[in-house]
């Protein structure tokens, strides 16, 4: 019902042109969308296959969130509740394919520059198709004009490697020597790098005599090259893992998978969640913790955390990004993974000493009322109940065989775009609707925007805006929305998510839409994709009158 057509072979008279800067999977959604409802597109991907961060994670990598909402596009058909990534780049290259992307793609080219051409007044000649704030150039203009453009370069981009004292320089290398990961080749020697920093650093302050009495003599890893781990590497092994994010939940549940004896994972900040916390979430307005939410979170807590009540967020269900997994749970439960909260303080010979504040651990059986729950504070000899030696007050060492980085990624650089775009106090991700620039409302950031959040604005806002030139806001009503929502997360508890899109958009569609009756006819297109097709004659003449 809320699948569209795909394009005529041949869009005859194009709404608006649009460039989308990037070929993973809200690129190839934001195109599909476009040209269905008539927009010609150009899809710039830097690589030479489309997938985004998906063509380059490991075969186990998967959502973390219930595909029910993960359905990027409506032609989007999941077949388990937690897809990985081949049934992922597979759904990628099937909308490509079917909306006729493969022709409107360029591989292999990097945007490395977007050329603002600002219209200096009403009757500037328009060389593109509508009266848009701005043209819009990619690289040295070769497919001419743009009226409009989306980024979506996503916000995973090169891995982050965390330089921990202890570091070895051969961190990312494997033994034979043969097999380096997928993916930038900056990461080995940033971890060399940080090898030498920490060696000069450590000898400084007296703390080891010999270099290899302090430096950790086990394989080091970053979570994506996990594909590249032989069976050798991790089999009967106890790993540690370094990050409670969606890249260490995956870390663990791939390591466990292969055969490793345990796992230990350290966690600065608390990120596990579950499937039913995707809808108690929707009832949070503006992501932060509500009066109402202390109801949501005791349930949960006894719900899904029973037998690992101690693994429920200490600030709160609702103040951070969620990682949604019930596996996760189940695999602490079941004594295969200890969970510790602490920092980690360095790496030695055989392990790494942390700075505990709480270990988490269980027995085998689940179940309501059922296993053994043990969650252990470190109190001198307590913290060899979980394999650990205790190093000084707080500071236990963790031995471990190898140890994963799950450290997750750097955020994609945006130098590519005008900075203008971006003027103090209106940076990523306080944005109008969290993804348009508050300058230029033709400069859409579809989930490139937010630092900790969830949530994607859809393209069809924007293809409204290109329709109809009474629906375009001024840079002065974008800051004005901006600031209301900023005032509006002012104080919360235990902080705010970055943004939260569900109810913003609402609020939105609310304000501007269904008690706006001249707008009306766009409330079904903005929300169910309804009402807008290739060279319909009555809006090609709406287009034509707006220039």
């Amino acid at each position: 019902m809320f699948k569209p057509r795909p394009p005529p072979e041949r869009i005859k008279h194009p709404y608006a042109r649009i460039a989308v800067i990037g070929g993973g999977l809200t690129g190839v959604s934001s195109a599909a969308h476009a040209v269905s409802h008539g927009f010609e597109v150009v899809l710039y991907e830097a690589a030479d296959r489309i997938g985004g961060i998906w063509a380059h994670e490991n075969k186990t990598s998967g959502l973390q969130l219930n595909s029910l909402l993960y359905r990027f596009h409506p032609a989007v058909c999941w077949k388990r509740a937690f897809p990985q990534r081949d049934e992922i780049l597979g759904e990628i290259e099937k909308v490509w394919k079917e909306y006729r992307l493969e022709e409107r793609t360029r591989l292999n080219t990097p945007v490395r520059q977007v050329k603002q051409v600002k219209r200096a007044s009403p009757d500037d000649e328009c060389q593109a198709h509508v009266r848009s704030p701005s043209q819009w150039y990619i690289n040295a203009g070769e497919d001419g004009p743009f009226d409009a453009i989306i980024v979506a370069i996503g916000t995973t981009g090169e891995p982050r490697w965390v330089g921990f004292e202890g570091m070895p320089s051969k961190a990312g290398r494997f033994d034979n020597g043969h097999r380096e990961p997928a993916g930038p080749t900056t990461s080995n020697s940033q971890g060399k790098r940080a090898g030498k920093k920490n060696e000069r650093k450590a000898q400084k302050a007296g703390t080891v005599e010999k270099h290899e009495q302090w430096t950790y003599q086990g394989p080091v890893l970053h979570s994506s090259q996990l594909d590249y781990a032989t069976p050798e590497v991790l089999h009967n092994k106890t790993v540690a893992v370094i990050g409670s994010g969606a890249s260490g939940v995956e870390a663990v549940e791939t390591v466990l998978a292969r055969g490793v004896d345990r796992c230990i994972m350290f966690a600065r900040q608390d990120k596990v969640r579950n499937v039913i916390f995707d809808v108690f979430l929707s009832t949070q307005p503006f992501g932060r913790e509500m009066p109402f939410s202390v109801a949501w979170e005791q349930f949960l807590a006894l719900w899904q955390y029973h037998g690992v009540e101690d693994l429920v967020p200490r600030r709160g269900l609702f103040v951070s990004t969620p990682v949604v997994n019930d596996d996760f749970l189940n695999h602490v439960r079941a004594g295969k993974c200890i969970y510790v909260r602490g920092d980690v303080v360095r790496l030695t010979t055989n392990g790494i000493v942390v700075d505990v504040r709480e270990s988490i651990e269980c027995g085998s059986p689940l179940g309501i009322g059922k296993g053994v729950h043990e969650c252990i504070r470190p109190t001198g000899s307590d913290s060899e109940k979980s394999g650990a030696a205790q190093e000084s007050e707080g500071h236990v060492e963790f031995k471990a065989d190898v140890v994963i980085l799950a450290t997750g990624y750097k955020r994609p650089s945006l130098s590519f775009l005008p900075q203008e775009l971006f003027p103090k106090d209106y940076e990523r991700p306080r944005l109008y609707l969290q993804n348009f620039s508050t300058e230029d409302w033709s400069v859409l950031l579809t989930n490139s925007a937010y630092l900790n959040a969830i949530g994607t604005v859809d393209t069809r806002i924007l293809l409204t805006f290109l329709l109809d030139p009474t629906t375009r806001p001024t840079a002065k009503d974008m800051k004005l929305w901006v600031d209301v929502i900023r005032f509006i997360k002012r104080g919360a508890q235990g902080g705010a998510l970055g943004f939260f899109t569900y109810m913003e958009l609402m609020i939105w569609i609310v304000t501007f839409h269904i008690l706006r009756p001249d707008r009306w006819r766009w409330s079904s297109f903005i929300l169910f994709g309804w009402d807008v097709s290739p060279d319909d004659e009555r809006l090609v003449s709406l287009v034509h009158e707006g220039k």
